[in-house]
């Protein structure tokens, strides 16, 4: 089961680096897929924390309470700054986004 939170880093890592991928290259002109770089940020953002929902319900199946107790906590924490990040990147993205396109 480790490998939903190895998989869930990812995912978070990639909803970062989609759109400043995307900021990166909005200097480009021919560079107009803000919005399929946008919408894959916010499933991997969304995959991300459905694996760490799926993680803690394999440690509450197998009544591993200490190990919910100890992490739930920090788990709050950092999906909370998931979301704010991904959205505001994305946010960024899209006011670029609809500035360059018209």
């Amino acid at each position: 089961m480790g490998y939903l939170n190895l998989a869930s880093l990812l995912l978070g890592l990639i909803a970062w680096i989609l759109p400043i991928a995307n900021l990166a290259k909005h200097n480009n002109a021919e560079h107009k897929n803000w919005v399929v770089f946008s919408t894959a940020s916010f499933i991997a953002c969304s995959l991300s924390l459905f694996f760490q929902i799926v993680y803690q319900d394999y440690l509450a199946k197998i009544e591993d309470w200490s190990a919910i107790m100890d992490t739930s906590g920090g788990l709050v924490f950092v999906s909370a700054v998931l979301i704010v990040v991904t959205k505001m990147l994305n946010v960024i993205t899209l006011k670029i986004g609809r500035n360059k396109n018209g």
